[in-house]
């Protein structure tokens, strides 16, 4: 049984897990440490304790990464991430610790093994060094995630297309940032190619890549001041249901909190 867990999603920061009874992994650390030693030692995971094998790094913002410097130069974990991540992590000035020997290396679209499960980085376009989606295969279970999508492309398409269960950015209600208090620029930079996707895109991915063996849509990276969990969630909903795709019967859909953890979700192979 894989289990999946997302302990926080959103600009305040980001960090998932992903694992089985042999071990897991951490996607993204960008919350602080106590929080992730206190979520996931309520589900019997310690950092120490030699279940986690590492953390996979999407790319270099903030919210992706603080806690990088604790958990590679003080727990000692490997970090996983692109050079071009890895480079600038080691420059930012949001990460106080080295990640020093932590560091590892890895190329997009060359598989690599961790912790039982067969990971591949794909590319997403952001406006950072450099931006990575995951595909992680274990036997028949097939998971995919992609944030901080500033489009669509034929390769995110294809991976999320491939997985049965799928965690995928739903950023901002487009008429939400239009009419809110965000300043000209910054909307701008947000629906930009290099920005973030909307629930509409979001929404209209999900409809033409939708196939009978995708059990799961998870939500994230909701933005606090450009969206709301539930119209995010009726969006994709609805558009869902234009294709004959009913939630709640052919696919679960959920809608991740910023800053609170989900349950610890138990996933079929």
């Amino acid at each position: 049984m894989i289990r999946f867990m997302c302990l926080s999603s959103g600009s305040s920061g980001n960090c998932y897990y992903l694992g089985d009874e042999d071990g897991g992994f951490l996607i993204d650390a960008g919350i602080p440490i106590r929080t992730i030693t206190k979520t996931l030692k309520a589900e019997g995971i310690t950092l120490d304790g030699g279940h986690l094998h590492g953390v996979i790094v999407t790319h270099d913002h903030a919210d992706h990464i603080r806690t990088i410097g604790v958990v590679g130069g003080v727990y000692h974990l490997p970090i996983y991430a692109t050079r071009l991540v890895h480079d600038s992590i080691a420059h930012s000035r949001f990460v106080q610790d080295p990640i020093g020997p932590s560091r590892r290396d890895i190329a997009i679209r060359e598989p690599f093994t961790l912790a039982g499960f067969t990971i591949e980085a794909f590319p997403v376009p952001h406006d950072s060094a450099e931006n990575v989606g995951y595909h992680i295969t274990k036997g028949d279970f097939k998971f995919t995630l992609a944030t901080d999508v500033g489009h669509v492309t034929d390769i995110i398409e294809d991976y999320v297309g491939r997985a049965d269960h799928v965690v995928l950015e739903a950023n901002y209600d487009r008429e939400m940032l239009r009419s809110g208090s965000y300043p000209e620029f910054l909307k701008g930079r947000v629906s930009s190619p290099l920005g973030h996707l909307s629930n509409d895109e979001a929404a209209e991915l999900l409809s033409r890549v939708y196939h009978p063996g995708m059990k799961n849509v998870w939500l994230c990276h909701l933005s606090k001041d450009n969206n709301h969990p539930d119209l995010c969630w009726k969006t994709v909903e609805q558009r869902l249901f234009s294709e004959g795709i009913r939630v709640g019967k052919d696919l679960a859909l959920t809608a991740l909190r910023r800053t609170t953890a989900s349950p610890m979700y138990l996933l079929d192979l």
